[in-house]
């Protein structure tokens, strides 16, 4: 079988790495479509060395396409998602819109690929949020060695996560800092040379979105009575996110015997297969893997700390979502 797929955020940072991926899909694409914003319309993306005008998402027929990618934010998702699951085969959603809901399937498939089987009915499975992925594909068979009870996570989260426009602003004010250029711009938030403790905006609760995200999202992946919080930090790299997380579990495990269980879990590395004892974002950069490194115990029994890096425009992002594109296609078609 061949498919015909839309990319809607094709100009888009994640959406453009949806593309580059699927170039080197199993699965057979017959049809292509980029789409986008009305802004955007006129531009053109790059598909296996050919260049995709790019549609846009208003009045975009959803007729005879098989996959949809929403590469975009949660209002478009809001909008758009419903009316096109009515018409293809499977949409896949990498906003954060329909994560918590229980009738959709909020899937990683090295984690929870039977979740999948839900899709079937609502034709909507939603992408997690880039910092709960490589934390749920790195805990997962540690949580089956020894059930998880307690999560501290501190991210250290690149601005690719934010957007292009959010990597050009890190871009120009580097440029501006070094040639001791300095922006009267009071209300820009400076990320160069900085660091900035709060991702997405700030709830009654003093969390943050990005910070609920990642616990709900994990909770709903791994187990609901996990205790977890976290604390989001934007820091100034490019691409890859990083984390320092605390685990507790229900038993000792020793370090020897966590690098035994990551190094036989589906998309982990870790610092034994490497000739660094560490990980930084610019080791993961291209990578598919999540890569884990600096695993030691706590003071206290029970408790390992593990430092995690992926990146998030693809196993974070991209890769996920045609993963479990090619599962849908290999499972339930």
């Amino acid at each position: 079988m061949k498919y015909s797929i839309a990319v809607i955020g094709a100009t888009g940072n994640v959406g453009r790495e949806i593309l580059n991926i699927l170039e080197n899909s199993k699965v057979q694409i017959e049809k292509i479509f980029a789409v986008a914003s009305q802004k955007s319309v006129g531009k053109e993306v790059v598909f296996k060395n050919r260049s995709i005008e790019v549609n846009s998402i208003e009045g975009f027929d959803f007729t005879d396409i098989d996959f949809v990618f929403f590469a975009t934010n949660a209002s478009i998702s809001k909008k758009y998602v419903l009316v096109a699951s009515k018409k293809v085969k499977l949409v896949i959603d990498l906003s954060s819109h329909f994560r918590m809901n229980e009738d959709i399937p909020l899937v990683v498939p090295e984690v929870n690929l039977s979740s999948l089987k839900l899709a079937k009915e609502s034709h909507i499975v939603t992408n997690p949020n880039c910092v709960a992925i490589p934390l749920v594909v790195t805990l997962k068979n540690l949580h089956t060695f020894a059930q998880v009870s307690r999560i501290v996570v501190s991210t250290y989260q690149s601005v690719s996560g934010a957007g292009k426009k959010a990597m050009d602003d890190l871009y120009v004010q580097t440029k501006d800092r070094l040639s001791n250029v300095f922006s009267d711009d009071n209300n820009r938030e400076k990320i160069a040379f900085n660091v900035i403790a709060k991702i997405d905006e700030l709830t009654e609760t003093g969390y943050t979105n990005e910070e609920i995200k990642v616990m709900e999202e994990t909770k709903k992946m791994l187990c609901s009575d996990i205790d977890i919080t976290a604390t989001c930090v934007r820091v100034p790299v490019f691409v890859g996110h990083s984390m320092s997380v605390n685990v507790e579990f229900s038993k000792n495990i020793s370090v020897n015997e966590a690098y035994n269980i990551l190094n036989k879990s589906e998309g982990v590395l870790t610092d034994r297969s490497s000739e660094y004892n560490y990980f930084t974002p610019v080791d993961c950069v291209g990578k598919d893997e999540v890569l884990v490194s600096r695993v030691r115990q706590d003071i206290a029994n029970n408790i390992l700390n593990l430092w995690i890096v992926s990146d998030n425009l693809r196993k974070g992002a991209a890769v996920n979502a045609v993963q479990i594109f090619e599962k849908y296609v290999e499972n339930y078609l």
